[in-house]
């Protein structure tokens, strides 16, 4: 069994501004965290690429694309499609995030390692076809769903979304297509206001979408009730052959942005029974992609608890 990892210091040159939320110490606090827990050695380096326009395609309209590099290049403080602020260097950080992503569906793909975490940044959920929004450029993880379809003819993808917010952009992108079933917990209400249980999919996407919307203060109970009863039964029945996670630590206990209230052992655990459907079904594929997760101590706990339960400790081994 082996983890990957791939993490790029180029995305810490998408600079936000003072006082923003995704700002650059996120990728630190994450990659500290995973030294200090002296999980940095057991896990594979993955090389970072970027994303190819093609590639981008796969999920993103042509017009958006044009118009997101124009804005940015022109100088753009705030992507005019929504509320994403951006630099002189976001376009080109931008791929670069993409492409690790696609970089580390190569690695499992190719079964150079089991599963993998991408460190990224800016995060990608909630960017729809045509546009950027709450943060995200492109959809990195919608994007990876597509890439595997093509690049290794994988059928099935699974994609577990656990970010306090609802990832609107790969409901979006997914919503009519069959391929990818789509799992949301999430708080509500909360930014971006989408993600009710009445969102199922429609035409050969009908009833891949499963959304889980709770109230502020919720945490393991309600979360794993929602994993373990409607996920765990509907991937069974899906049978993915890639699982892709959306990992948001923004559900953590004192986050900013957010009102869940997880542990890092809560998010140990929902890795473990994540990992328990790719292992049944998917050879243990599970490629993992940063989202949210603002406080920065926090980000960093979670981050290598989940790191851990990738790489396979026991849960005795995770507390020791």
């Amino acid at each position: 069994m082996s983890t990957g990892l791939v993490a790029d210091y180029f995305c810490k040159e998408h600079d936000t501004g003072f006082g923003h939320p995704e700002q650059p110490a996120r990728f630190d606090a994450v990659l500290s965290a995973l030294d200090e827990a002296d999980l940095l050695a057991q896990l594979v380096k993955i090389e970072s690429r970027d994303v190819t326009h093609a590639e981008l395609r796969l999920c993103h309209a042509s017009d958006y694309l044009d118009l997101a590099e124009h804005e940015i290049r022109e100088g753009a403080t705030e992507l005019s499609t929504g509320d994403t602020t951006v630099c002189e260097k976001s376009w080109n950080v931008a791929l670069r995030a993409a492409g690790s992503a696609l970089s580390a569906v190569d690695a499992v793909m190719s079964e150079r390692v089991e599963n993998a975490f991408c460190v990224v940044r800016p995060p990608g959920h909630h960017a729809t076809q045509n546009r950027g929004m709450g943060f995200c450029i492109f959809n990195n993880i919608a994007i990876s769903a597509r890439y595997a379809h093509r690049q290794h003819s994988v059928n099935k993808v699974l994609i577990a979304d656990w970010d306090v917010h609802h990832g609107n952009g790969t409901q979006d992108i997914f919503y009519d297509d069959g391929s990818v079933f789509f799992f949301s917990t999430h708080q509500w209400p909360l930014y971006p206001g989408t993600g009710a249980r009445s969102e199922t999919g429609s035409g050969s996407g009908k009833g891949a979408t499963i959304n889980c919307p709770l109230p502020a203060g919720s945490g393991r109970a309600e979360i794993f009730e929602a994993f373990e009863k409607m996920l765990v039964p509907a991937a069974d029945a899906f049978k993915p052959e890639l699982v892709l996670i959306s990992a948001g630590f923004d559900s953590r206990i004192g986050d900013p942005l957010g009102g869940f209230t997880l542990s890092d052992a809560d998010f140990f655990d929902l890795t473990k029974i994540v990992r328990g459907i790719a292992d049944r079904h998917a050879n243990g594929r599970i490629v993992s992609v940063l989202e949210g997760g603002y406080n920065l101590r926090g980000l960093g706990s979670a981050a290598a608890a989940h790191v851990r339960a990738l790489i396979g400790f026991s849960a005795a081994d995770a507390r020791g």
